[in-house]
């Protein structure tokens, strides 16, 4: 374990909190945006996948340094040994079921997508694999590919990869050394994005992980002592107003944007959004008795919030393999099976997922999944009768 000296940790006790009830609402929150943006009735419902990921990098963040103010130093294979118990078995399910079910059921076009797209889900690369295939984000009138949603989980777990590594590095200059680096990094990916983006397809900079780090990036700010004072200073006693403008503006944005048509987003609007909803989680956590917290804290949206993950796999597959009226349904009743199947059980109660066992199940997966895609033929190549064309 490395080790770091501990400087400076302004926080006040309830900003040490592990969990609070609010930020699972604001999971549940994404994540219907992202579901009604999918099944086409909020055009801005995609800016739930900002909101997510500025949750995780504030709550990956604070988790860190909680560590290294306790210990001293960050262990980084238990770090990423409870990644991979989190998430894996959900997402793991998930393409195994949607690979054979593709492959039984949908057109073969489908099927070479899915085959196609599915190693790359496996190695957390497939946003790139994506671009490099020119698949648009934006591009409704193509054949659907139903593991592109995973884009998202793919940067989330690069951030995973890179961000403690680098957070062990810099934390020796205090949590003033961690805001300083992650807010500069993010004003580098949002430079990054303004110099990048085609107005015509802006996909290369939505799914890129070097143009969208700033919204997981203004996360992790938000989760260091210093910004965290400066907050409360700043926002004092109007902590409840501020806190209900930045949720009615985001709300707007939802409303109001359209991908695409709205040119703006990928010249700083997304950076805004991000920042927007950054502030919003410090403050919720600063303030957790305020109306929009305890809105948030709602019980129907944390519970959406606790199937949140297991609901963003499944919805897309869902979506485009099921008539469009049963996406909800069927959805949430994967997702319900999945945490209370597969992803608490590993995650809380499995003695072989830690440790030498929990190594040799990983394996067994990694090698479970590229033996699937290795396994499921091709399906044939589509015929061209040249005589219908003389």
């Amino acid at each position: 374990m490395t080790r770091v000296q501990r400087t400076d940790d302004p926080r006040p006790t309830t900003w040490r909190k592990a969990h609070l009830p609010a930020l699972d609402g604001l999971r549940g929150i994404a994540i219907l945006g992202v579901l009604v943006f999918h099944t086409g009735y909020l055009s801005g419902g995609f800016l739930g996948v900002d909101l997510f990921f500025a949750l995780s990098g504030y709550l990956i963040t604070d988790l860190l340094l909680r560590e290294i103010d306790t210990t001293g130093g960050v262990s980084l294979v238990a770090f990423w040994g409870r990644r991979i118990r989190r998430l894996l078995p959900a997402l793991a399910t998930m393409l195994a079921g949607v690979a054979v079910l593709v492959w039984a059921v949908a057109p073969p076009d489908v099927v070479r997508t899915t085959l196609a797209d599915g190693p790359w889900v496996q190695l957390n690369l497939v946003n790139w694999h994506l671009l490099a295939e020119s698949a648009s984000y934006w591009d409704r009138f193509g054949s659907a590919r139903v593991f592109e949603h995973l884009w998202s989980i793919a940067v989330e777990e690069q951030f995973y990869l890179v961000w403690p590594v680098l957070l062990l590095g810099i934390a020796r200059w205090g949590h003033r050394g961690v805001a300083v680096v992650a807010g500069l990094a993010s004003v580098g990916s949002l430079v990054g994005m303004v110099m990048l983006v085609d107005p015509a397809d802006p996909t290369r900079v939505y799914t890129g992980t070097d143009t969208r780090a700033f919204s997981l990036l203004l996360g992790a700010a938000v989760a260091t002592g210093p910004v965290r004072a400066v907050l409360a200073r700043v926002v004092g006693r109007f902590t409840g107003v501020v806190l209900a403008l930045l949720a009615v503006g985001m709300g707007t944005a939802w409303v109001l944007v359209d991908g695409v048509a709205s040119s703006w987003l990928f010249t700083g609007g997304l950076f805004a959004h991000s920042l927007a909803a950054a502030l919003l989680i410090g403050l919720c956590v600063l303030a957790p008795h305020t109306v929009v917290a305890t809105v948030l804290a709602w019980p129907p949206l944390r519970w959406l919030g606790l199937i949140s993950y297991s609901l963003y796999l499944w919805h897309w597959p869902v979506l485009v393999l099921f008539p469009p009226q049963w996406t909800i349904v069927v959805s949430i009743g994967l997702a319900v099976l999945s945490k209370f199947l597969v992803e608490d059980p590993i995650r809380f109660r499995a003695t072989w997922a830690r440790g030498r066992g929990g190594l040799f199940a990983f394996a067994a997966v990694m090698i479970g999944l590229a033996v699937l895609w290795l396994a499921l033929p091709d399906p044939a190549p589509p015929t061209i009768d040249i005589t219908e064309l003389t």
